[in-house]
């Protein structure tokens, strides 16, 4: 079988991402600096902000020596990168700063977001490195590899058809084995390798999951396949070095819980105006050992694994946190605080659920000293392939409209077409003349005859409304095969009724495209920018 090489362009518009009518209020009012939510961060997500989190940064001293030697040990099973390798030095120099993003081991990466947020990373760093001459920035991607939620990190979709891992493991995702993705690879097989890059891609795919013990080196593996070029960094913290820098403030947590009473002050305020993204728990750290990750929670003069027979008192847990860090994993609300604490971090790039939480944890960033990050809400993109583009465009619609409901973009088409002839709007008019003219007769009369007037204008017009609405949803049905593009369009382009980025994989699109999509994406992918990116394809 022969293919051409078959490389992507795009040309790139944006609209606001209130218009998306995909984000949520606090995200919106983030990107407008709303005055409610002035309290709740340290930096505006602007370059002036960027200086005045590199003033913070400089004064907190990270252990960039044990950095560089974790790292170092991470990727010594990896083929050499110049690029990698160098920014792995460059962390050594004071000068130099990170810029993070993070996410857990996803299966296959997930979404396509997990693509979008790492590639606004390393755009963002490339951008703060030619606006700050004399410093240096390196993109990080923090990988959540001790997240335990099997339901969201084990499945993808594939054309909107879920595919879900078939595992019996427990514990920390990142922990398990990648036994029973053969099964998934040999079905992405059977799709993808007709496509110019499948056949890449399977092998690709082969190499990281089915040659490695487990799945963070697996997704290690793939990420710096696909990224080391650009010099992206992954740490990963399940590392006993590394949380050894975390042990007073985990010890402060087990013994005092002082976390979760300053993140529910907090949250007592932000819930005045806005959803609550997550909630502190009394001890905000999870037990890890093989294939245990259980909540840990304290019960009289007893710490206790939840769902476990594990029971430690006071001085056993302390001993524990003492001589094994690498069993103790934070929760949501602690996390920040490790990977703030271990890396000479300025900005975190998230999506808007990240950026909700961060809002939480400015009040305890402070009592612990660590420098809060300026955060970066994460690029959003739809990629449109030139099919879809060129059914949108016959029935006379750009991109930008399927952003609107199906029924919303029919009523405009059968309007459009019917050139007004299903509006009443001379007619409404028309009567709307006539009440006028009896309003003053009968004021001129009694003025207490202007409300009974206003009835019998309500009573007569509404019927005509319902008349119209009546004409339209009859000349609809007249365009089934129109609504069922409209359809087939929305189903593609916001598959299960959401944004693309949500549910969507990246191997659909590189198995056709290779890494030429992934320098696409780079190429259209805003540094600092807070509007919608839409791609159709050239």
């Amino acid at each position: 079988m022969y293919f051409y090489a078959l490389i992507m362009h795009c040309n790139n518009s944006t609209l606001p991402f209130k218009d998306t009518g995909y984000f949520t209020k606090i995200v919106t009012d983030y990107l407008e600096q709303s005055a409610e939510l002035r309290p709740f961060y340290t930096h505006p997500p602007n370059l002036e902000g960027i200086k005045h989190s590199i003033a913070a940064r400089d004064v907190f001293k990270t252990n960039r020596p044990l950095l560089v030697e974790v790292l170092k040990q991470q990727y010594a099973s990896l083929p050499e990168s110049k690029a990698v390798n160098k920014n792995i030095s460059l962390l050594l120099k004071d000068n130099c700063y990170t810029i993070t993003t993070a996410h857990q081991p996803a299966i296959f990466t997930g979404t396509l977001y997990f693509i979008y947020k790492i590639l606004h990373t390393i755009k963002l760093a490339a951008f703060l490195k030619e606006q700050f001459r004399q410093k240096e920035f390196v993109p990080v991607f923090y990988m959540g590899s001790e997240d335990a939620d099997l339901d969201e990190l084990g499945k993808i979709f594939m054309d909107s058809d879920k595919i879900v891992w078939d595992t019996q493991q427990q514990g920390a995702v990142g922990r398990m084995k990648p036994i029973g993705l053969e099964k998934i690879i040999a079905r992405l097989e059977g799709e993808l390798i007709v496509q110019p890059y499948g056949l890449e891609l399977i092998q690709l795919l082969k190499d990281c999951y089915l040659g490695s013990p487990d799945i963070q080196t697996a997704t290690h593996k793939l990420i710096h396949s696909l990224f080391a070029e650009y010099g992206l960094l992954v740490v990963i913290p399940d590392n006993a070095k590394l949380k050894k820098i975390m042990t007073s403030i985990f010890r402060n947590d087990l013994l005092n819980q002082s976390a979760s009473a300053i993140v529910e002050r907090t949250i007592n305020e932000l819930g005045k105006h806005y959803k609550v993204q997550a909630n502190p728990r009394a001890i905000n750290l999870f037990y890890l050992k093989d294939d245990i990750r259980g909540r840990i929670e304290k019960l009289k003069d007893e710490y206790i694994v939840h769902e476990t027979s594990i029971k430690l008192s006071e001085n056993e847990i302390l001993a524990e946190l003492e001589e094994y860090p690498e069993r103790f994993s934070p929760n949501v609300i602690l996390r920040g605080l490790f990977q703030e604490s271990i890396l000479p971090n300025i900005a975190f790039i998230g999506g808007g659920g990240e950026l909700a939480y961060w809002l939480e944890l400015k009040n305890l960033f402070e009592a612990n000293m660590v420098p809060y990050p300026l955060l970066v809400l994460r690029n959003s993109m739809v990629v449109i392939e030139n099919k879809w583009k060129e059914k949108f465009e016959k029935l006379g619609f750009t991109s930008h409209d399927f952003f609107q409901t199906e029924q919303s973009l029919l009523t405009q088409l059968v309007s459009r077409n019917k050139n007004g002839e299903l509006k009443l709007q001379v007619e409404l008019s028309e009567l709307e003349k006539l009440y006028n003219q009896l309003k003053a007769k009968a004021l001129h009369v009694d003025k207490t005859l202007e409300r009974h007037v206003d009835a019998l204008r309500v009573k007569t017009t509404k019927p005509l409304h319902e008349l119209e609405k009546k004409m339209l949803r009859a000349e609809k049905r007249k365009y089934e095969s129109e609504q069922r593009q409209i359809h087939v369009i929305k189903a593609a382009l916001f598959p299960l009724n959401n944004l693309q980025e949500r549910i969507d994989n990246f191997m659909p699109y590189y198995a056709k495209w290779g890494k030429s999509f992934i320098e696409m994406l780079y190429k259209h992918s805003p540094a600092i920018g807070n509007e919608f990116v839409v791609l159709e394809e050239m």
